[in-house]
């Protein structure tokens, strides 16, 4: 089976099961999780109470004004146009009629916008708080947690959030309401005839029960095939340069022909079952009148109903189905909504790994010299398989530190640690004597400049990445910053120079130019230790003497720790740790590391090979 096939083997797994879970939460114990999700909402909720109140005021008001309607023609048939009366009480029924439409039309729309702005305030803060609590995540929830799955929740689950609001929520309340109103005016016109309608209500009640389930399945189907539609899409515009350079373009577009197929196939069942459920109750309703007509006409004719009555109780229950019609079609909507606020919920409730202390120490950052202890450290991503071994390192301040290893040795996650992005499970990282874990996590990375391997850029123009959208730290400061790393021979040749607008991840500049942007960064900031985690392994010689320059500008007083996959940019360090399976295994200066003839002398000896081999 080709790469490919398992890949797509894999995410159609994933996909069953996420989909399997789904219909788990809305399916066996609904009635618990919807009160759960919906009860988790209340915070949310209550500073809009008086909104939600007005809401109700109005919703009730835009109910009466539309039901007294046929009740006000039953009055103009019953006690005026049977009795001839003149034309100027006609006129003022016309102008209560007017006037009752009126206040519907106001009130309907008073009601859309104080449920727009309640429910758009909510969703808003929801969708705030929602971001803080991702971004304050440990790094281990991001390595369990795929990006595209915390896109979907701060997007894709909120939207269907704020659906409800829109939509369900409006529906429940107002078609509700109007229910309840219908039955009485209808008891008040004739009870008896109403009583014999309302046997209709276990006949609907069934069609909803039969069709519920069909439709969630279908909705569910609909929904799972356009995520794999999604899903396909993106991973294609992520690896296009890989599709056109293996000719992958037919194969590609067939794999995408099937999956829209699917879904055009499920967006069609989703409709015809949507289509039969609404003339189901379509048919119900024309069956409902033609038995009010059969047998209210027979009661007019005996004399035991006005004409009047027979009139509006027609109206009445001919307007009796669509707000059932509407509450039932927002089935859907409102299981979309339940599932999402438990996923929403099930992320705020995780809490970060990495926390700060009860009593953090209060550090001066401008007193801090930086130096830097291992105190037998072990660490491991998961228990029982270290990638630290009781490791003991001890850098003082200002020192340059070169570390080298191969991939695996645990070089990146020694970074980790200092970061803080992950705790150690035994030992301590010390910074001029005071444990990490004491040090508020804002503080701490303030203290750190990390210059990775492929540095992020954010939208926006250099002016801006460079400060960090921190619009405290002045323009001056910026180009003074990229003037000392050499940045600015490059920015000033840009079209519209430190106004240049990046797109995302700073295409359109070079590794290098993203480099030097990155080194400005640590400059404008000015941390006491700089971490540069292979800052230069996909560089070309000329690039890499630039950021050489620069690395050794911005390294100056400072404590520096460069993990380097090329020797040559840390052959200058004071020391050089080479690392291996979790553990340093040699320790010293380029020419001490060289006379000892061992595993650091095999990597430059094969970093040498590959330098002759690019160069013939």
């Amino acid at each position: 089976m080709s790469n490919n096939k398992i890949d797509q083997k894999l995410k159609s797994n994933v996909d069953q099961s996420m989909d399997s879970s789904m219909e788990k939460d809305a399916g066996s114990n609904g009635r618990v999780k919807y009160r759960s999700a919906f009860v988790a909402l209340l915070p949310y909720v209550k500073p809009h109470r008086k909104t939600f109140l007005l809401l109700f005021i109005c919703i009730f008001l835009a109910v009466c004004a539309e039901l007294l309607q046929p009740y006000l023609f039953k009055i103009v048939i019953d006690d005026y146009l049977v009795s001839n009366t003149n034309l100027s009480i006609l006129i003022l029924i016309c102008v209560i009629y007017l006037g009752l439409s009126l206040t519907n039309l106001f009130f309907s729309y008073l009601q859309n916008n104080l449920l727009q702005k309640a429910g758009q305030s909510i969703v808003g803060r929801i969708r705030k708080d929602l971001f803080l609590h991702i971004s304050k995540q440990s790094m281990s929830y991001f390595d369990r947690v795929p990006s595209g799955s915390l896109i979907t929740h701060v997007s894709s689950d909120t939207e269907a959030l704020n659906q409800f609001f829109n939509q369900v929520l409006l529906s429940l309340l107002r078609d509700g309401l109007t229910l309840i109103f219908i039955i009485l005016l209808m008891f008040q016109l004739d009870a008896t005839l109403t009583l014999y309608c309302l046997i209709l209500l276990p006949i609907i009640f069934l069609i909803a029960i039969a069709f519920r389930s069909y439709m969630r399945k279908t909705y569910q189907l609909a929904r799972t095939s356009l995520s794999r539609l999604i899903s396909f899409v993106a991973e294609n515009l992520a690896g296009m340069n890989l599709i056109q350079a293996f000719h992958q373009e037919k194969e590609q577009q067939s794999q995408f022909t099937d999956r829209n197929k699917n879904y055009l196939k499920a967006n069609l069942r989703e409709i015809r079952t949507n289509v039969l459920f609404n003339r189901s109750f379509d048919i119900l309703g024309n069956l409902a009148v033609a038995f009010v007509v059969w047998l209210g006409g027979y009661l007019v004719l005996n004399k035991s109903m006005s004409f009047g009555a027979l009139f509006a109780f027609i109206t009445y229950i001919r307007m009796f189905f669509q707000p059932i019609n509407t509450i039932t079609q927002q089935w859907n909507m409102l299981q979309s909504a339940t599932v999402s606020i438990q996923r929403i919920w099930s992320i705020f409730s995780i809490n970060p790994e990495v926390k700060d202390a009860m009593k953090p120490v209060d550090i001066n950052l401008n007193e801090v010299e930086g130096r830097i202890d291992f105190n037998h450290i072990q660490f491991a991503y998961q228990d029982g398989t270290p990638v630290i071994h009781d490791l003991d390192l001890h850098i003082q301040s200002g020192e340059m530190i070169g570390i080298v290893g191969t991939t695996g040795a645990g070089k990146s996650s020694l970074i980790s640690l200092l970061c803080r992005f992950y705790d150690v499970k035994r030992g301590s990282v010390t910074i001029d004597g005071i444990d990490i874990r004491n040090i508020r996590q804002s503080s701490l990375h303030r203290l750190i400049g990390l210059v990775q391997q492929e540095p992020y850029l954010y939208s926006g123009s250099i002016v801006d990445n460079v400060r960090m959208f921190d619009d405290t730290i002045s323009r001056e400061k910026v180009i003074q910053a990229c003037e000392f790393v050499g940045a600015n021979i490059l920015i000033e040749r840009l079209k519209d120079g430190y106004d240049t607008r990046l797109s995302e991840r700073g295409s359109g500049l070079s590794a290098g130019e993203r480099q030097l942007i990155s080194f400005a960064r640590i400059i404008v900031f000015q941390p006491k230790i700089l971490v540069l985690d292979e800052a230069t392994a996909n560089l070309d010689s000329h690039t890499e003497q630039l950021i050489q320059a620069a690395l050794h500008v911005v390294s100056e007083g400072r404590t520096s720790l460069i993990i380097a996959h090329r020797l040559s940019t840390i052959m200058q360090a004071d020391r050089i740790l080479v690392m291996r399976d979790g553990a340093i295994v040699e320790e010293g200066n380029h020419t001490e590391l060289l006379q000892l003839e061992g595993y650091y002398e095999q990597l430059y000896l094969h970093s040498q090979g590959s330098t002759m081999n690019e160069a013939g």
